[in-house]
């Protein structure tokens, strides 16, 4: 089985972002190119799309509180 860490991408100086909700629900099968999430920075909301074809398996849930662009939301479980 291989595991793939969904991340924000690097978007210019943005460090942090809210994480606003979950579109998929946790253990669901997701392909890729998929929306999972919305998230929100100083400036715009968007949608965080899956980097794999597989299982989805969340690590945070949506909370007021600043995450670093660098951490994993969620992972997604192939093979």
């Amino acid at each position: 089985m291989e595991t793939v860490p969904v991340v924000v991408p690097q978007m210019g100086v943005v460090e942090e972002f809210i994480l606003l909700e979950w579109l998929v629900d946790d253990g669901s099968s997701v392909a890729e190119g998929q929306a999972l999430a919305t998230i929100e920075t100083e400036k715009t909301e968007l949608e965080v799309e899956s980097p794999a074809s597989g299982q989805l398996q969340i690590l945070l849930s949506p909370s007021p509180e600043p995450i670093q662009i660098a951490d994993p939301l969620a992972i997604i479980v192939s093979g």
